[in-house]
């Protein structure tokens, strides 16, 4: 029964080990995306004050400011159409189509194979041109359409030659989208701008040449928010874990399984130490407190929502460098000690599961082998039994036949 209870034992120190410890690694996870320099904190975002005409998106690279652009007229996408005949399989005439997509032309022979505006949108797909051909049907017949699959001036197409006598109508042509970025003439063959801001993409969405944009680029304050609540919280289900372990219970009148654990008190020392650093200087934001990041008396942390805002809207590059600064800083030392900590060989509460299981393995082994030991003895006493019940069995064949003997004297002495 000692043994049942030292396993049982073992068995929940380990899980509320382990537990504690998934706890520690997420805490790891949530600061690393603090002090990566490409996570969260790093990211910036893009405004458009006209979505209606142009949104934007920022990449980590975009540099802070403010930019005016204007949109004189979007990229356009090519198309051309033909008259229209009866129906799609009315023949015509055979001949030679020169198609020119931007600046490449390819001639397109009609034979008596494909003189139908089928045939024709057959042969035009299967040739891979860069533009897609179909047949349009309407009460007025048939007819066929081309449209470019490249928009911009690069997709414009022309029909450069046509002995068929077919007769081609250009509906849309392929044109650049014009814009001003600064007062800056800009061309971009796609709605879709890039390069032309650093970091910065332009999705253009309508055309207004009287109408500046305005676009702001700036950290991501809602991210960087959400990864210090992320922060915060994953903290606190570390330090309330290891809490509720040296917590006495006075209905139970006990505690943790691990509230002797000496690995378990120098982690809640050690994570307790980290939140309370100071860097040395940060123009005035040296601690988490100057953040809006309190500590209650238990050592857990709350977030002072407007202190942050305040933080985040006017010392954007304090707060960064606070999270991913030089060694000194909160973040460098915070992520070296959970580094440490969660080693896998050398972090403290993985050590001291290792320990725990080498003393789960020790006593299986001295529980399997009492119980070889007991299953020979019990083995053993049952052949002695057999033998002992063996004899008995032959002991009153044995009384009678002394009794015949007795008796035999008994009559040759009369």
């Amino acid at each position: 029964r000692l043994w049942q209870q030292q396993q049982s034992n073992f068995t929940a120190q380990s899980n509320a080990l382990t537990s504690i410890n998934s706890s520690l690694s997420a805490l790891q996870t949530a600061m690393q995306s603090l002090h990566d320099i490409t996570g969260a904190i790093s990211a910036n975002t893009a405004t458009s004050s006209q979505t209606g005409i142009l949104t934007a998106s920022a990449q980590s690279g975009a540099v802070a400011g403010t930019h005016l652009v204007t949109v004189t007229n979007l990229a356009t996408t090519a198309s051309v159409y033909t008259d229209a005949l009866a129906n799609g399989n009315t023949n015509f005439q055979t001949g030679v189509i020169t198609l020119q997509v931007g600046t490449k032309s390819t001639d397109i022979t009609v034979d008596s194979g494909n003189n139908t505006l089928t045939g024709l949108a057959s042969t035009i797909n299967s040739q891979q041109l860069g533009v897609t051909a179909s047949v349009i049907n309407d009460s007025n017949g048939s007819r066929l359409a081309l449209i470019s699959k490249t928009t911009g001036q690069p997709g414009d197409l022309t029909i450069t030659g046509n002995t068929t006598g077919l007769t081609f109508h250009k509906s849309v042509a392929g044109q650049n989208a014009s814009l001003t970025i600064d007062g800056v003439p800009f061309s971009s063959a796609t709605n879709t701008v890039t390069g032309a801001l650093s970091g910065v993409t332009l999705n253009l969405v309508g055309s207004a040449p009287n109408t500046p944009v305005q676009i702001s680029v700036g950290p991501d304050t809602n991210g960087a928010t959400q990864a210090v609540n992320n922060f915060v919280s994953a903290y606190n289900a570390v330090i309330g874990a290891i809490n509720a372990q040296f917590t006495y219970n006075t209905s139970t009148n006990s505690a943790g399984t691990l509230a002797a654990n000496s690995a378990l008190r120098s982690l809640q020392s050690s994570l307790l130490s980290d939140v309370t650093y100071a860097m040395s200087s940060n123009n005035g934001y040296e601690s988490l407190a100057s953040l809006g990041i309190d500590m209650a008396n238990d050592g857990t942390l709350s977030v002072d929502q407007a202190n942050l805002n305040s933080v985040l809207a006017s010392h954007y590059s304090d707060f960064q460098n606070f999270f991913q600064g030089s060694s000194t800083s909160f973040g460098s030392q915070l992520a070296a000690d959970l580094t440490s900590l969660t080693s896998p060989t050398r972090g403290a509460l993985n050590e001291n599961l290792a320990e725990i299981k080498n003393q789960q393995t020790t006593l299986h082994t001295t529980i399997s082998d009492f119980e070889d030991r007991l299953a020979a003895r019990q083995q053993q006493l049952i052949i002695q039994y057999s033998q002992i019940d063996a004899m008995l069995r032959q002991y009153p064949v044995t009384l009678q036949a002394i009794t015949a003997q007795l008796a035999t004297l008994q009559t040759a002495q009369k």
